[in-house]
């Protein structure tokens, strides 16, 4: 029998033009691009899996997928050559950075330990972050009262009230590590960490603290919609063009962390 050998892939793709990760059937998606292409490079059918699902317009700074290669060359697959020859093919917006040998039986979603999302908005209309930051005109966010209800989030670990409602999901329980809000250069940024994130979950968490920073909700309010485990009771979604996962960890990798 032809011996198997796992890779994984890290990439990094801009969202704007895709449906989300997740091949669909109708509609244009990362994982289906960057099959293609990986099919071409290795001359027989590749199949990716990712570490997650982002939705359509979201980005990714860094993401990871696994695939296997029959009769692999793991020199020749891993090196730098390799990398440019599928860069040389992948549309502007998707970029390979680069190719691990793992061990046949890791799995680029179930293996992750850590998954890192920021949320960008910015206050004063910029052509350059069209698609790439969110355009907030309320330029009077109480900060401080978003960080204290962010801080309550940081408590729990059932998270229910922000996942979208339907969602195939085993288990709404999350572990965070990290939930707060940072100035930057004319605008804001929302970080977030935990061991895994339901659908939509980081959108609904951004929509709910803006509310407390417009007064709409007082932080303490937080405890009342986390715990009623009522998606209806929570803020409205925020625009997924200010959402990107920038970091997944895995115990077997370097990646930075």
């Amino acid at each position: 029998m032809p011996s198997i050998q796992r890779f994984f892939i890290e990439i990094a793709y801009k969202g704007t033009a895709y449906h989300g990760w997740q091949s669909q059937p109708n509609a244009l998606a990362v994982q289906e691009v960057l099959n293609q292409k990986l099919s071409i490079i290795f001359k027989q059918n590749i199949e990716t899996l990712g570490c997650g699902r982002t939705d359509a317009g979201v980005h990714a700074t860094q993401f990871f997928a696994h695939f296997d290669v029959f009769e692999a060359d793991i020199t020749k697959v891993t090196n730098a050559n390799t990398i440019k020859s599928i860069n040389a093919i992948l549309p502007p917006d998707i970029v390979a950075i680069q190719i691990i040998n793992v061990d046949n039986q890791a799995h680029a979603r179930f293996d992750a330990t850590l998954r890192s999302y920021q949320y960008h908005i910015h206050f004063t209309k910029n052509p350059f972050k069209t698609n790439e930051s969110w355009l907030l005109k309320y330029t009077h966010l109480d900060v401080d009262a978003m960080n204290q209800a962010a801080a309550i989030i940081l408590t729990y670990n059932n998270f229910a009230s922000f996942c979208k409602a339907k969602a195939d999901n085993h288990t709404t329980i999350c572990h965070l590590q990290c939930c707060e809000w940072h100035s930057s250069h004319n605008g804001l940024i929302f970080y977030i960490t935990a061991d895994r994130f339901l659908r939509n979950m980081v959108r609904a968490i951004v929509g709910t603290l803006l509310d407390v920073g417009l007064h709409k909700l007082k932080p303490e309010a937080l405890h009342t919609i986390i715990q009623s485990k009522n998606r209806s009771h929570a803020g409205a979604s925020v625009p997924a063009c200010g959402l990107y996962l920038t970091k997944v960890n895995y115990k077997y990798i370097n990646n930075g962390n």
